[in-house]
């Protein structure tokens, strides 16, 4: 029997999914080939065949710019990766996307536990800790931006699973409901997709929720 991880990508595949994120997976016979989803019918593609591979594809964009986000949508283009089983096909997932697959399958069984963002804000220690202070305001605005599948800086592909606090409240308005809608994938492509899922606030929207607070401080200090 197939380990849960395992199991799920297999069963999302079978179902005909076409892909995840922005990655086109396609059968090869019994392996996969896997490239960007605007690079379908391109010749011109540099060939890799090792799902350690994966690694490097994911750490830059087309700019050359580090990806310190990797669900963020601007994965480098150019690439075919040529893997030959279900396995090496899970590594090299897991190396675009760290966790994701876990994350589905936990939530697929009933067993993944999601954090309110308050939550996640209030266990932050040192120069982290100010995040807390963030208003609600405050809140609706930056997840709003920062966790946008198309059009924000970054951006991200995951589907929020995550409230703003124990209320249960969106954590934005300003996003579609979709986007916190599980499995719905969020590159708009209207086709079955393998879903990333976020059940909690990763570092990055930590980090973007202390400099808020810190650029609010300064301007309420500059006024005085």
């Amino acid at each position: 029997m197939l380990p849960r991880i395992s199991r799920a990508l297999a069963d999302w595949i079978s179902a005909g999914a076409r892909g995840i994120g922005q990655i086109e997976i396609q059968h090869d016979g019994g392996g996969f080939v896997l490239c960007h989803f605007d690079d379908i019918a391109r010749k011109d593609l540099e060939i890799f065949r090792s799902p350690n591979d994966a690694a490097e594809l994911a750490k830059f964009d087309d700019e050359g710019n580090y990806r310190p986000l990797k669900t963020a949508p601007n994965l480098r283009r150019g690439w075919r990766l040529e893997l030959p089983d279900l396995e090496a096909l899970q590594e090299a997932l897991d190396f675009f996307y760290p966790g994701r697959l876990a994350v589905l399958a936990a939530w697929e069984a009933n067993r993944l536990t999601t954090a309110p963002l308050r939550q996640t804000l209030h266990r932050q220690s040192g120069m982290y800790r100010v995040a807390a202070k963030i208003s609600d305001e405050q809140i609706d605005t930056v997840v709003g931006q920062f966790c946008r599948s198309r059009g924000g800086n970054p951006g991200c592909l995951r589907t929020i699973l995550w409230s703003r606090d124990a209320t249960g409240a969106r954590p934005s308005q300003h996003l579609p409901l979709e986007k916190f809608i599980a499995p719905i994938d969020q590159t708009g492509r209207g086709e079955t997709r393998i879903p990333l899922l976020c059940q909690e606030a990763c570092n990055l929207l930590v980090a973007e929720a202390r400099e808020v607070v810190a650029e609010a401080r300064e301007t309420t200090s500059r006024a005085e």
